[in-house]
């Protein structure tokens, strides 16, 4: 491993100056030199492999040449105590940034390592030990106590007692009757029960979750990434400082001085620990960012977008009011309603129907059923022939225009967010008025990106204006954008990106129809961990809390973590410059040089660990 490798050759150092110390302390400057060059020569060729790798793979010469130069210049004028603490900071900077990288990375490790392995499913009346991954459609899992639920599903058994605190945050567990969904990644906080595959492991929600976090681990930001190109600039002008001391002063300690105090760790460990720093304070908010890549961006967006159903709104319609026009009562409106549209899968439909069940409402069985996707549903209920949906839809059935009219300009009736039209044997019966109510965490979410520094919030959304507008108006959105269709949000959004003042432009969605904008965004943003993968998959972060206004906390963590490794980066380099001119001048030997970096690696390290408080 690495960080073990680093550690030891850190180890290695720190032993060879105490032994080569106590030998000079007691006499024998020889040997105390001999163990010094020994070890400085292996640290030397061990960085030498590194830097070789770095130019046969990636093709440049990295920040690490400026630490070989530092180590091969001090074995050349026999400055080795001063190579060996220039090995010591360098291999023990790289220990460092491991053991602070996995401290800031606790929340991105503990969700891979709750990944479920094993399952035991049902087989015959046995129960039968299998890979999670082996886990298929219809299967039922048995989950004992404590156990992590495998795989996305639906509860077989009476009841269950679930923890969902790894993915939505909620510390008290979530009690789950017969026929709901349970969601992999949660565990089971009850007496043991069965789950019903929905979907194989693969494609369950939690393992989307940790194919994020996986790229997480893996994918460097631009910040990070313009580490490898500062040497292409800084080596040159490194070595022509120093040769400029040695030339004046001919002194080519001072010379090897400069390059000593050059090394440009503040970038090389700064800018990735305060970055995953970031990552892990937003997992913290119940937010998983794709990478440092992704963190990096979001401490720069500008504009952000929201889809409104299901993500500013409860995304659930409920009936406000039933408003009659003929002798129907209400109660029998939403009866005959119901009973037709219970044969839809429309989100209207299903809330027709359990608006008549809550209200103790028997439908009849409808027959000879017709359905016009997204305009209405017809069928006859009791001998009646029943028509549910819009103007459009009812008029094509006879229904007369003129009544939908005159119900239409009836205001103070719920509302207003949407009005479904009944019409009853060729006449308008009455209009159902249902409202989707804006989220209670939403209130407020304009205000925090603005103080974020957000220059732009808009809502993009299918539905028609006046829907969008009463949504709109109630946030204090900038902007709205109504009626627009999946390839109308794609237009909204490379037009925004063209505007260098309106980027980086964030899509914040949570169904599958925005997954192409969340991919097309600067940064993506998908709500619930349950929600559709296809949306998790292309997005850059996924809000695994129920919570919109965690977007806020997403953005607030990129902001702190890529504020405190520029701020980490600007003063280490800006310690380092100041020392390089000094070590010019002859005031600062080598070895007092060594020790100084030695200190502003570790200042700038313990400054980007910040990131993962704030």
């Amino acid at each position: 491993m690495i960080e073990h490798r680093a550690r030891i050759l850190a180890a290695l150092a720190l032993a060879a100056i105490v032994i080569g110390g106590a030998l000079h302390l007691s006499g024998q400057p020889a040997a105390g030199d001999a163990v010094w060059r020994t070890v400085l020569v292996l640290l030397a060729a061990e960085l030498a492999i590194e830097v070789g790798r770095t130019v046969l793979v990636d093709h440049n010469m990295g920040v690490d040449t400026i630490a070989l130069v530092a180590m091969a210049g001090s074995l050349a004028l026999d400055e080795l105590l001063a190579g060996v603490v220039i090995g010591l900071m360098f291999s023990g900077g790289l220990a460092l940034e491991e053991v602070a990288s996995a401290r800031a990375r606790r929340e991105l490790t503990a969700l891979v390592e709750r990944a479920p392995k094993r399952a035991r499913i049902r087989v015959d009346g046995e129960l039968r030990d299998v890979a999670a991954d082996e886990v298929q459609v219809g299967d039922v899992a048995v989950v004992r106590t404590g156990e992590v639920i495998p795989v996305d599903g639906t509860l077989v058994s009476e009841r269950a007692d679930i923890d969902t605190s790894t993915l939505t945050g909620e510390a008290l567990p979530v009690s789950l009757s017969r026929g709901m969904s349970v969601l992999s990644g949660t565990a089971n906080a009850g007496a043991p029960f069965e789950v019903r595959a929905a979907r194989p492991a693969a494609e369950s929600a939690y393992a989307a979750l940790v194919r994020l976090v996986s790229q997480a681990e893996t994918e460097r930001a631009p910040l990070v990434r313009m580490a490898d190109r500062y040497a292409g600039f800084f080596l040159p002008a490194t070595l022509l400082i120093a040769g400029l001391a040695w030339a004046l002063s001919g002194d080519a300690v001072r010379g090897l001085a400069v390059v000593v105090v050059a090394t440009p760790c503040p970038l090389i460990l700064a800018a990735p620990i305060a970055l995953v720093s970031g990552l892990s304070r937003a997992a913290a908010a119940g937010v998983i960012v794709k990478g440092t890549g992704a963190i990096e961006t979001l401490g720069q967006v500008r504009t952000v977008l929201f889809d409104k159903t299901g993500t500013l709104t409860v995304g659930t319609p409920e009936v406000r009011e039933i408003v009659p026009r003929t002798g129907l009562e209400p109660a029998e409106i939403l009866t005959l309603a119901a009973a037709v549209d219970s044969m839809s899968t429309h989100v209207l439909g299903a809330a027709l129907t359990a608006a008549a069940h809550d209200a103790e409402l028997t439908p009849a069985e409808p027959h000879d059923i017709e359905e016009d996707p997204g305009q209405g549903i017809a069928g006859t209920v009791d001998g009646r022939r029943v028509a549910v949906g819009s103007r459009t839809f009812l008029a094509a059935r006879g229904v007369p225009r003129e009544q939908m009219d005159s119900a239409s300009l009836v205001d103070g009736h719920g509302s207003g967010e949407a009005r479904v039209m009944v019409g009853v044997d060729g006449e308008l019966a009455g209009v159902i008025v249902m409202a989707d109510d804006l989220r209670p965490d939403a209130r407020g979410i304009v205000e925090r990106l603005r103080a974020e520094g957000v220059r732009q919030v808009a809502m993009v959304s299918g539905d028609r204006r006046s829907v969008a507008e009463r949504i709109g108006r109630e946030l204090g959105v900038d902007r709205i954008y109504s009626e627009q269709s999946p390839e109308d949000k794609l237009e909204v959004i490379r037009r925004l990106r063209t505007d260098p003042g309106q980027r980086p432009v964030m899509m914040v969605g949570d169904g599958v129809n925005d997954a192409p904008a969340l991919a097309l965004a600067d940064v993506g943003v998908a709500m619930g961990a349950a929600g559709a993968t296809v949306s998790s998959e292309t997005a850059d972060a996924v809000i695994t809390v129920d919570r919109i206004d965690r977007v806020a906390d997403a953005i607030h963590a990129g902001r702190a973590a890529l504020h405190i490794a520029r701020q980490s980066v600007v003063v280490g380099m800006g310690l380092s410059l100041a020392a390089m001119i000094v070590a010019a001048f002859g005031y600062l030997p080598p070895l007092t040089g060594a020790l100084l970096q030695e200190g502003i690696d570790l200042a700038v390290i313990l400054n980007a660990l910040r990131a993962r408080r704030i």
